[in-house]
């Protein structure tokens, strides 16, 4: 039935909800901090950093990694994850755009995003 409420939603609109969601945890924003500190981690090191069990970690990188914040590396038997930077960019660039808040002397930062005054219409 939520997938049938979707439909009533722009595409982007649909996509920033999902983006979104992903962040509102703070475990996942503990990941993120984590990953923007150290580049790539593999999830047990994720699990030495964080007070939390090891399926726990799973399923918020399982999470983070649906809603496209992450990049999987397989290392052997491990899995390494690190941003992906150009889609957490994007997001933020279009919630921007969508909260009307986007400003000029921040779009070198924002690059290649999509220009504001598309979204709007």
């Amino acid at each position: 039935m939520a997938s049938t409420k979707h439909a009533l939603f722009p595409e982007e609109q649909v996509s920033l909800a999902a983006f979104a969601g992903a962040l509102a945890h703070p475990a996942r924003i503990a990941i993120i901090g984590l990953l923007q500190e150290r580049k790539e981690v593999c999830c047990g090191d994720i699990v030495k950093e964080l007070p939390l069990a090891q399926a726990t970690v799973s399923q918020h990188l399982k999470a983070l990694d649906k809603a496209g914040l992450l990049h999987l590396r397989e290392c052997g038997p491990k899995v390494c994850y690190s941003l992906n930077c150009e889609a957490i960019r994007s997001f933020c660039h279009s919630f921007q755009c969508t909260l009307g808040t986007d400003q000029a002397d921040h779009s070198a930062e924002l690059e290649p995003a999509a220009d504001c005054a598309n979204r709007r219409s």
